[in-house]
Parts: C-alpha cells; sequence; structure tokens
C-alpha cells in the first residue's frame, strides 16, 4: 500500500509534468500552425479591436518584425518552460522513493519551469496584453481567461511544491 507522502509526491511529479506536457503541446500548436496565434499577437500589439475613442492607442505597435519577433520569443519562452517542466517532472519521477531532501532538491527544473509560466502568462498576457495593449477591451482578441485559468494552476501547483518533504 502506498503511503500519503508517496502519493502526494506522485501528485507533484504529475502535475508538473502535465504542465510539462501543456507547454510542448503550446510549443507544438503555434510552431505548427504559425500564423493562428501569430494573428492574435499581431492584433492585441496594433490594438485595432480595442475601443476606438480610447486614449492609449499611442501604446499600439506598427512593426511586422516586432509582430514575428514577440512572437517568437514567446514561443522560446514556451519551450524553455516545456523544458524545464518536463526536466524536472523526470527528476521528480527518479526520485519518488529518496529521501525528503534530496526529492525537494530535485524540484528546482520544475519550479522554474513554472516560474517562466508565470512571466508568460501572468506578466506577458495579463500584464503586458491585457493593461498596456487593453486587450480585456477587445471582445475578438481577448485571451485573459484563458491565461488567468492557467496562471491559476501554475500557481496552484509552484503552491504545492512547496511543501517540505518528510522521510
Amino acid at each position: 500500500m502506498y503511503t500519503t507522502q508517496f502519493l502526494l509526491r506522485l501528485t507533484k511529479t504529475i502535475s508538473v509534468a502535465a504542465i510539462g506536457l501543456m507547454a510542448l503541446l503550446v510549443v507544438i500548436g503555434n510552431t505548427t500552425d504559425y500564423f493562428t496565434n501569430y494573428h492574435f499577437v499581431e492584433h492585441v500589439l496594433k490594438m485595432d479591436t480595442t475601443f476606438p475613442d480610447s486614449n492609449i492607442h499611442y501604446r499600439s505597435v506598427h512593426s511586422t518584425f516586432l509582430y514575428h519577433t514577440g512572437y517568437i520569443f514567446i514561443i522560446a519562452m514556451e519551450a524553455f518552460m516545456a523544458f524545464c517542466c518536463n526536466k524536472g517532472s523526470w527528476l521528480l519521477f527518479n526520485n519518488l522513493k529518496s529521501s525528503g531532501a534530496v526529492f525537494h532538491a530535485s524540484k528546482n527544473w520544475g519550479v522554474a519551469g513554472i516560474l517562466t509560466g508565470i512571466i508568460i502568462w501572468f506578466l506577458g498576457f495579463e500584464v503586458i496584453g491585457g493593461e498596456w495593449f487593453a486587450m480585456w477591451q477587445s471582445r475578438i482578441w481577448n485571451g485573459l481567461g484563458s491565461a488567468e485559468r492557467i496562471v491559476t494552476f501554475l500557481v496552484m501547483v509552484l503552491i504545492l511544491l512547496q511543501f517540505k518533504e518528510e522521510d
């Protein structure tokens, strides 16, 4: 019979693996269907679907080069997140039955991946996209709901990972 401690470790491992898989699928989707989400980035930066009488249109960007650069940077960050979380889940899996100190130390890669995800979806989408580029004003190009859902799960798993391990 498995102990509660083992099941909690397994939960942490599977949670980090699930985040790694999500990030990997996002990278695959963004590279194999590049222009679907490229247009999302383009329209958010253009601010062409925000309130027309808004006084913040001076923030809009009108550079194809910057649209591609920003989107490629997002994909690179997502790839880094996928790498960190997948490596982290592998280390956690390999140390499921190790001492508490060894298992706890093997969380670093997963934490780095989750932090990267928070940077992407909270800082990038909610703060920069949502507030600076007023994505919240767009009925068409508004990814705030998806970003919030992802950030919520990332933060919950990050909190779960911080519980100390017992031997």
